[in-house]
């Protein structure tokens, strides 16, 4: 299937020997919502930028619908980008955003607008600088899904929002996306909360490309294992471990790998039992053991 988002060595460096994005190469596969993952200042921010034509890259390449971003109308018009923290010109009121991001988006769906409104409580009669981090957030995320722009990026686009708003988001997206398949990258740090909804992930560390792997995939690379300590210690010996917690004579290891038929055995006969990790969890443990990461996953 043709990559919709490719990259091959993209690179953005800084003065000072900043490198924002070093090497990065990967390809996005077309209506799917895949998440791009990573700590502060990984890179992730940068990487949507460069792909949106804000920035210009240092080296490398990369192609969104087949073209290069950068002062390309034609792709443009056909991406979206709601970014965390967007600037508005002063004086400019909610509905003043809503209306020029329909002239910029040829797929735009006024109807839906009207229900994302409605359904977030959006003042559209208030002027930007009067509304809270939350309801910020809220016009992003109507401009971001009311779009239906063939590419939409979010980066955190949930800042301020509560748990009900956050929900709505998701639900909206999720449905929308059903019955409008579209590409979506996601930056997101609230992994569990979104985890029902990725098809894909790509986690950055420190500018590089950490894991590249479909999210069912990646699930199933780790589990947990608990039950007395010395049984822990004995099967977690000579396999990859990313964290080990005891307490009193009982134990819990996160073991990189498959469960196979001589690792179940071995923890039938040890009374050990197993467990998911949670994708977060995992993406929290393999950044900060990155060289497991890379070596196995």
């Amino acid at each position: 299937m043709t990559a919709v988002i490719e990259t091959t060595g993209l690179s953005k460096h800084y003065p000072k020997g900043v490198r924002a994005l070093d090497d990065v190469s990967i390809a996005l596969e077309p209506n799917r919502i895949h998440a791009l993952l990573g700590r502060n200042g990984a890179g992730k921010t940068t990487l949507m930028q460069l792909l949106t034509g804000q920035l210009i890259a240092t080296s490398g390449d990369m192609r969104v619908l087949g073209g290069h971003p950068f002062e390309n109308a034609q792709v443009l018009s056909q991406t979206c980008f709601i970014q965390e923290s967007q600037k508005y010109p002063d004086g400019f009121r909610a509905q003043d955003v809503l209306a020029v991001a329909r002239t910029l988006h040829p797929q735009w769906d006024a109807d839906f607008e009207r229900r994302l409104v409605a359904d977030f409580r959006l003042p559209t009669d208030r002027q930007i600088k009067k509304l809270s981090r939350g309801q910020l957030s809220a016009i992003g995320i109507v401009v971001g899904l009311a779009s239906r722009a063939p590419v939409t990026f979010f980066d955190e686009p949930y800042l301020g929002l509560d748990a009900v708003a956050r929900q709505l988001f998701y639900d909206h997206l999720l449905a929308d996306f059903a019955e409008h398949p579209r590409t979506i990258l996601l930056s997101t740090h609230l992994i569990d909360e979104v985890a029902n909804l990725l098809e894909h992930v790509v986690v950055i560390d420190e500018g590089r490309v950490l894991i590249d792997a479909d999210a069912d995939e990646l699930r199933g690379r780790a589990y947990d294992v608990s039950g007395r300590a010395d049984a822990v210690a004995a099967y977690v010996d000579g396999r990859e471990v990313v964290a080990q917690q005891r307490l009193g004579g009982l134990a819990n290891a996160t073991v990189i790998g498959p469960i196979d038929a001589a690792a179940r055995a071995e923890l039938d006969a040890a009374g050990l039992t197993t467990s998911p990790v949670s994708l977060q969890a995992l993406v929290v443990h393999l950044t900060r053991t990155p060289e497991l990461a890379t070596a196995s996953l």
